[in-house]
């Protein structure tokens, strides 16, 4: 069964919104094994939308409108929709009492404009809406079916969860199981090469790899009609690609960097403290954005000056006037300083220079240096890393909490 989505509104196609809809619809969708072939934008213009719409179910079994079904001149979506498929609009008195009931709730007046949301498409499955006045419809006609859901995320999500959701999966007698094995410190190319001859030959279960922010995720998906075959295929695959990569799998799970870091923590009862320099604190924001995470980090320094790695951290001024600031030496004394200046287990520190000016032959932009111990041992890594400020300071602290990975675990640096 193939789906395609279509965003009703102009606002969308000026970029004044971004279609979070289609991203939030389509994972889900995925996880009925419903395929996505097609994302859709069309502005409030009645001629456009019917053209669109019509290209739509030529293509697809099932078509998700988002948006266009409030009470104004240009909510256009039912209106066009049903006069396409020759549907006449049906007035509903229960929905326009469920309307009626909203405004008194939030204690505002209704007006004439809403009463257009009480009618219907004729032989249409209403989709009620509890938070909000717009309700949705499925109008089914031979195989194919639309689904029109309103554009207020808080809107659409409960009711596609709700009512569209159950009423697919119902339709599918499919269910769709994926893996999402995330890999640091391997190139994409070298792990095309490792996995080359799982992929020319994936049927099902699907292997797709895919690159961002640095990092690797390969998506291991199995189509079954429940969940407990899916899984029985899915994981020899699972587990051989594990073998092929090693320890630069660090999660199957779909689970960020920072939040397998703050597992380890917490499960081996360690404390985190940091000391940054050109990631001006991003590192332990990483972590302290996480739930729980005062009991697993004690205290970040920001040492941006090199006075301030003197004063907060104990670097001496030697070591800086000789070596420099991006250099091994004072990365080693930063982390050292910030061993005996806390109780944490784990310490962290980075220098380096993140650009896009500051750079030298000898140092150039992207030069970085990290500091790690876990316990007695203390490490400090050097990388030379690409990309624009963000790029380097986001690649840095990716490579902070993979060095605290392999520490706490054991594994080679």
């Amino acid at each position: 069964m193939t789906a395609e989505i279509l965003a009703v509104g102009t606002e969308l196609l000026l970029g004044q919104i971004a279609n979070t809809n289609a991203q939030y619809i389509s994972q889900r969708l995925a996880e009925l094994g419903i395929s996505v072939f097609f994302h859709s934008v069309v502005g409030d213009n009645p001629a456009r939308l019917e053209e669109t719409l019509k290209r739509a179910l030529d293509r697809s079994d099932i078509v998700i409108t988002t948006g266009g079904l409030g009470p104004t001149k240009d909510d256009l979506t039912k209106e066009v929709i049903a006069k396409a498929m020759n549907r006449k609009l049906v007035f509903h008195e229960d929905i326009l009492e469920k309307v009626r009931d909203f405004f008194m709730r939030k204690h505002r007046i209704m007006v004439k404009n809403n009463e257009k949301q009480a009618y219907m498409p004729d032989n249409s499955l209403v989709i009620p809406n509890l938070n909000g006045t717009a309700p949705g419809c499925i109008i089914e006609e031979g195989e194919k079916a639309v689904i029109m859901l309103p554009g207020p995320p808080n809107e659409m999500q409960p009711m596609f969860n709700e009512s569209v959701f159950p009423y697919l999966k119902q339709k599918t007698g499919l269910v769709l199981v994926s893996k999402m094995l995330k890999i640091f410190g391997i190139g994409e190319s070298e792990m095309e090469s490792r996995l080359i001859d799982l992929i020319e030959k994936q049927n099902n279960p699907t292997i797709a790899p895919y690159v961002s922010q640095g990092e690797v995720t390969v998506r291991v998906t199995a189509r079954c009609p429940d969940k407990e075959e899916a899984l029985k295929l899915l994981n020899p695959v699972v587990n051989d690609i594990k073998e092929r990569l090693g320890d630069f799998v660090y999660s199957e799970e779909g689970e960020t960097l920072e939040q397998v870091v703050f597992n380890l923590l917490n499960e081996k009862k360690l404390v985190m403290a940091t000391a940054e320099s050109c990631t001006g604190g991003l590192l332990a924001g990483r972590i302290t954005s996480l739930p729980g995470a005062s009991g697993v980090f004690d205290k970040g320094f920001i040492t941006y000056s090199n006075k301030s790695k003197v004063d907060e951290l104990g670097v001496n001024q030697e070591t800086i006037d000789k070596f420099g600031a991006v250099s091994r030496e004072t990365a080693l004394e930063m982390v050292n300083g910030l061993r005996k200046k806390t109780s944490a287990q784990v310490c962290v520190s980075i220098t380096g220079i993140a650009g896009p000016g500051g750079g030298t032959p000898d140092k150039p932009v992207g030069l970085v240096y990290i500091g790690v111990s876990v316990g007695d041992r203390v490490v400090c890594k050097s990388y030379d890393l690409m990309g624009n400020r963000e790029r380097i300071r986001n690649g840095a602290c990716m490579r902070a909490l993979d060095i605290i990975r392999r520490l706490i675990l054991g594994l080679d640096i």
